[in-house]
């Protein structure tokens, strides 16, 4: 991993155009940014190596394959040295699509899709509250997802993966 690579205004192109479609033909991009196809897998293997770019992967729509119910599940340890076991038992777990080690009242902030609220309830009750380690949970439904998209490529200069406000550049 690079200790600190510059984002250019091709590049930030580029990454539009991935984040958009991660899908899209590498020499339609070369088209689109006026540059050559073998610069556009140079530039992507750079921001590879960087660690900017991380794979990419198609977005299956739960709702699509009945799964109607998204909750999000807060978590609470019954002692702080608990993580470990808890993180590979929730790994078993399909319904368990993200998991997220949080500051507040909460250790953990779960994301799982689930058939109906009898599922959810199965899933809660039968498997996650009988893990040893969790105390308390807390179960937030979703009603609606109003955003979905990927973190905004707008920076231009990265360092470890953080913006160096200093050294932005005008388009």
């Amino acid at each position: 991993m690079a200790d600190h690579y510059q984002v250019d205004a091709i590049d930030q192109k580029i990454l539009s155009y991935l984040v958009k479609n991660a899908r899209m033909p590498f020499l339609e991009i070369a088209r689109e940014c006026r540059i050559s196809g073998a610069a556009i897998h140079q530039r992507v293997k750079k921001m590879e190596d960087a660690g900017i770019i991380a794979g990419s992967r198609m977005n299956v729509k739960p709702k699509a394959l009945g799964y109607d119910v998204c909750a999000f599940v807060g978590v609470q340890f019954s002692a702080s040295n608990q993580y470990h076991g808890v993180i590979e038992a929730l790994k078993l777990m399909p319904e368990v699509v993200e998991c997220h080690f949080i500051t507040g009242s909460f250790a953990l902030l779960l994301k799982i899709f689930c058939r109906d609220n009898e599922h959810l309830m199965d899933v809660l009750v039968r498997e996650i509250q009988n893990i040893p380690g969790i105390a308390n949970t807390e179960t937030f439904i979703s009603l609606d997802q109003t955003i979905e998209r990927q973190v905004y490529v707008k920076d231009k200069w990265v360092i470890k993966g953080k913006k160096d406000k200093t050294k932005n550049i005008e388009e």
